[in-house]
């Protein structure tokens, strides 16, 4: 039997492409029936019209469908979803310009979301004069789809699912938790070995999270006075105005306080590039300061690791502020920040935020127990996320007869 063809066409940065090719296993584990393509676009083409390109590549690969990605959301959750069609609604039919949200106070009722939502806390994507347009076509074009997968389980996004009213396929968590960094960081693994249980502070902030000399410093006071243990990836940023992301310290005692080391021996361990998963899944770490990317998000509720949020890009403000506000799995260091806003955390924030993640209040602690329980049960044989992936491949195959 021929098999079906799918061709997915994520955007070309690592957070996305592992999601698509995640969800390509998981369909191909399901059905044999079918072959996947992953279409990968250069990043620099993204904003032109590659149209022509991909139509030409498509029809290369005979009776094919698509699934394409978008840059907000991405397989991510079912209420960034819900904002993003929101935003294009209130554009396309009340003629409200997204940017003037940039730093507003206003709140806004978005279908998606129980809670109101910050407008100082809108993705930046539609914040940007370059992105906007983007992603007002690709809202418009949801409509057209015969179907959305969404990379989240009904139980952690009940309403949110719910309120889309649409063709949404919730198969999630999809995520990729091999744990290959016991062998290649044994040191870093070692080091948690020797830490009683639930007792270090994870700190890190995504493929490209980082920060300049001086909010380094401000962490650093903060880790030192809360007397926590602690795990801290330490990048090093780009040059300005180049895309390559950010490297490790050759010495980061070049930024830090002046023998903040050597106070902190045995207390606390600062690395460079981490094995994420390989750490959430330590029985040590017991809590996971974040910039709330939705692969760490889920990756959190996975471990069962509560998390502090400080979110830096994309749509990382809106999902600190749904962790935090709207599924109170998480607590705020500072919700609203951006990592190109020149804001210096201080070190009484985040002192305040770590305490409040490790003294690990008692009912916030077990809600996330208990989602990491149900983010586990949606993918086994008839949990929510098992049988939502069946009805997407059962609707699918339908489609080819």
């Amino acid at each position: 039997m021929e098999k079906a063809q799918l061709v997915f066409i994520p955007l070309p940065v690592m957070g996305h492409i592992v999601s698509a090719v995640e969800v390509a296993k998981l369909l191909l584990t399901r059905d044999h029936r079918l072959s996947i393509t992953v279409l990968i676009l250069n990043l620099s083409f993204v904003n032109s019209n590659q149209k022509p390109h991909v139509k030409e590549a498509v029809l290369k690969i005979t009776q094919s469908k698509l699934i394409a990605d978008s840059p907000a959301p991405r397989l991510a959750g079912a209420a960034v979803l819900g904002l993003l069609l929101y935003v294009q609604k209130i554009h396309d039919e009340e003629k409200v310009d997204p940017i003037e949200f940039k730093n507003s106070d206003a709140e806004l009722s978005v279908p998606s979301l129980v809670n109101p939502f910050p407008a100082k806390a809108m993705p930046s994507s539609l914040l940007s004069r370059q992105w906007l347009p983007v992603l007002l076509d690709n809202a418009r074009r949801f409509g057209e789809a015969r179907g959305i997968i969404v990379n989240t389980f009904v139980e952690l996004e009940s309403y949110a699912v719910e309120s889309l009213k649409m063709g949404v396929y919730p198969v999630g968590p999809i995520l990729n938790v091999g744990l290959d960094g016991r062998n290649t960081h044994q040191e870093i693994i070692q080091w948690l070995d020797d830490q009683p249980p639930s007792s270090v502070v994870f700190l890190c902030f995504g493929s490209q999270g980082s920060f300049g000399e001086d909010q380094v410093k401000e962490i650093a006071y903060a880790l030192e006075r809360s007397r926590y243990r602690f795990l801290w990836s330490l990048r090093r940023p780009s040059p300005p105005g180049l895309l390559p992301s950010p490297s490790d310290y050759e010495d980061p005692q070049e930024v830090l306080p002046e023998g903040f080391l050597n106070r902190v021996t045995g207390l606390g361990k600062v690395i460079g590039w981490a094995p994420q998963v390989t750490i959430l899944a330590h029985p040590a770490v017991g809590g996971f300061v974040s910039h709330c990317g939705w692969n760490s998000v889920l990756e959190s509720i996975w471990f069962g690791v509560p998390i502090a949020t400080w979110p830096m890009y994309a749509e990382q403000q809106f999902n600190a502020f749904e962790m935090v506000t709207e599924l109170e799995l998480a607590v705020e260091i500072k919700m609203d920040y951006r990592n190109d806003s020149g804001v210096i955390v201080n070190c009484n924030e985040i002192e305040r935020g770590i305490r409040s993640l490790m003294e690990h209040d008692s009912k916030k602690m077990k809600k996330v127990k208990e989602m990491s329980e149900k983010s586990r049960r949606a993918l086994m044989d008839g949990g929510s996320s098992y049988c939502c992936l069946g009805r997407l491949i059962k609707n699918f195959m339908d489609d080819l007869t």
